[in-house]
Parts: structure tokens; C-alpha cells; sequence
């Protein structure tokens, strides 16, 4: 059964003749231009949202250069997006129009299939990226499905909060799934994940050691909260370790001593991977077998993790660094990030 537009939105604080403005990737590696996007009818089940600040992520980087093979263009990226609902869909729930929300990785899902129906939304055959194959957050309004646009504690700051959405939660469920406060975790990777992981870790409770091959990097590692910090590229450091970490993070896409990281495990320790690394990791049988360890990995979280994510960070002022750019400078964001020089995460700033 259809329902008439007029129908499907509650209230809206733009005219609906107003055409929105986006950042559009044309092709693999091209710079973004500003171009008129058409977001068509609002879903009786979405929300929009008015874009104030959103984060540039290494995976809008991959998505632009469509190393993951999966981009269409044109495309608009953006998947870390802080702002405040400007409609709502007739069978929307619990959201309301002005109220501040934020949209990750994810902006929807089919809500009925056995992964959704257990909580774990994020795992939905069905989930809609926030990027691929529906218009992102380099914009000036973005739509998802309530459920996905997620209320921001009034206690974070809104414009740093947009890492977390993403990096953030990614780093999290992990933590909150395996470590326990009393737990050893090593965390690989001092970057745009990595130094937020090393903040959840801490606030957590645990003993942290960051692992980093950046040398220059070792004192804002443990200003993040780590107890100790290792180079990751000195094995014989990392094989000094072994049988500490009831669990290990990597967050980095290099290749690394794979064989020393498993065996800093501690018995039924875990090595556990958010960092898209392309290489296979070589796993030998017995570097499992014998001290009953294991690998896994995961992608971001549902969005009760998330709101569970945002409610922990505010308890524990957890925010990541970042560097501000308004989004007209969003190609010069790009370059920066793509050279590996941001500290540690990239803000955009609406300014159509």
C-alpha cells in the first residue's frame, strides 16, 4: 500500500522544493565536487537529518579510491555524522524533530531477519552502508532509518562526537564483548581507531599496552591512557610479551609479525581484528591449539551498542582527537588524511 508524502512527514524544517547540497565523488581518486542531490520522498520508517559535522574516515578514503571494489559512483561518502532531525516519518519512532542524533557506518536494516530480530543489527544480510549505494554524510542532509539514528548524550561534545559513530564503536564492541576491567590488552595501531581504543581500554579499567610503529607516537600513547608501549615493529620486543594479553586489538591494515602477536597471547587469549588488513594472516594450528587462544573479528555494532558506546563515553569524557575542517575544504581533508598526517581523526564542518 502507498502512502502520500504528505503523510509520511510529520514536520519538516525546510521547504520540501529546496534542493540539498553534497560533496559528490565522480570517479575513483577524483577530487569532490559541490553538486544539487535529489533525496527523493522521505520513508514512512526514516528520519532526515540536517548535517552539522561529520568525520572523515579511512574508510571513506577506501571507498573513494574503491580499493574494496564495491563503490559506484557518483557517489556522496560520510558515515560519522552528527546533526539534528529535521523530519520524520509517519511510523518513525521515539525521534523528534530538532533532537540530536548521530548515523555510523550503517543507516538501516531490513528489522526482521533473525540477526535483526536478536539485536545484532549490524550483522542483517540486508544492512544498508551508509555510503555505499545510498548518499552520506558529505552533505547537507542525510536520511536513515530511525532505528539507526542514534539520540547523542547532551553531556558530549557534538562536534567531536562524530568519530564515534564509527571508529569509535568499532574499537568498543570488541572490548565489550571479551575484556574484562581486570584484563591485559594490547592495542596495535596508534591511529584514527587505535588511540580511541587505548581511551575505552583505560576507562575501562584495564592494562594497557599500545603498540605502535611510530616512535614519535610512544608519549601520546600513554597520554591516551596506556600503561606501557611497544614498537610494533620490533619483534623481539613483542616476543618478550608472550603469554601477557588476555586480549589483543589490531586496528591497522599492514602486515605485521603475526606469529610474535600470537604468542603475547595469554591462554584463551584472543587476537581480535578491526583493521581492514588486505594480506591474509597466517595462523598456525598450534599457535591456537596449545593455549586454547583464538582470532576473530567484527565490524561496527548495532545501534543498542552504539547508544550503550555514546552513554560510556560521556561517563568517562572519552572523545577522540581530532583535527576541524569546514567541508568545503573536504578535498584538502582528503589529502591530509590519505598522508597519514592527521591527528587522529578528521572533523568535517558543515558550511553550505
Amino acid at each position: 500500500m502507498t502512502t502520500n508524502v504528505k503523510e509520511q512527514v510529520q514536520t519538516r524544517a525546510k521547504p520540501s522544493t529546496v534542493n540539498d547540497q553534497a560533496w559528490v565523488a565522480k570517479a575513483p581518486k577524483q577530487p569532490l565536487v559541490r553538486e544539487t542531490i535529489d533525496l527523493g520522498p522521505l520513508g514512512a520508517e526514516d528520519v532526515e537529518i540536517a548535517v552539522e559535522h561529520c568525520g572523515l574516515c579511512h574508510s571513506d578514503l577506501s571507498a573513494w579510491k574503491n580499493d574494496w571494489g564495491m563503490t559506484t559512483y557518483p557517489a556522496v561518502f560520510g558515515h560519522e555524522v552528527i546533526g539534528r532531525v529535521t523530519a520524520v516519518g509517519s511510523n518513525a519512532k521515539r525521534l523528534q524533530v530538532g533532537q540530536r542524533v548521530g548515523i555510523g557506518w550503517n543507516s538501516g536494516s531490513d528489522m526482521y531477519c533473525r540477526q535483526c530480530m536478536s539485536g545484532n543489527h549490524h550483522l542483517c544480510p540486508q544492512a544498508q552502508s551508509t555510503i555505499y549505494g545510498h548518499p552520506g554524510g558529505f552533505a547537507t542532509h542525510i536520511r536513515a532509518h530511525w532505528a539507526w539514528a542514534i539520540p547523542l548524550p547532551e553531556k558530549l561534545d557534538a562536534a567531536e562526537s562524530g568519530p564515534l559513530l564509527c571508529g569509535g564503536i568499532t574499537v568498543f564492541e570488541p572490548l565489550a564483548l571479551f575484556a574484562k576491567p581486570s584484563d591485559r590488552v594490547g592495542i596495535i595501531g596508534i591511529g584514527g581507531l587505535g588511540h580511541m581504543a587505548v581511551k575505552f581500554a583505560a576507562a575501562y579499567g584495564c592494562d594497557v599496552t599500545a603498540f605502535t610503529s611510530s616512535e614519535n607516537k610512544f608519549d601520546e600513547a600513554r597520554g591516551f591512557g596506556a600503561n606501557d608501549v611497544v614498537s610494533s615493529r620490533d619483534s623481539a620486543a613483542i616476543k618478550k610479551l608472550a603469554g601477557r594479553f588476555d586480549l589483543v586489538i589490531s586496528t591497522v591494515n599492514v602486515p605485521l609479525d603475526w606469529d610474535a602477536i600470537l604468542g603475547t597471547l595469554a591462554p584463551n587469549g584472543r587476537l581480535h581484528v578491526v583493521g581492514a588488513v588486505l594480506e591474509p594472516i597466517p595462523v598456525p594450528a598450534f599457535s591456537l591449539i596449545g593455549k586454547q587462544s583464538s582470532v576473530s573479528g567484527s565490524p561496527t555494532g548495532s545501534p543498542v551498542a552504539i547508544e550503550t558506546m555514546l552513554d560510556f563515553a560521556a561517563r568517562h569524557n572519552v572523545l577522540p582527537q581530532t583535527e576541524h575542517f569546514p567541508m568545503s575544504r573536504i578535498n584538502e581533508a582528503f589529502t591530509r588524511l590519505e598522508s597519514g598526517k592527521a591527528r587522529y581523526r578528521i572533523v568535517l564542518d558543515a558550511d553550505f
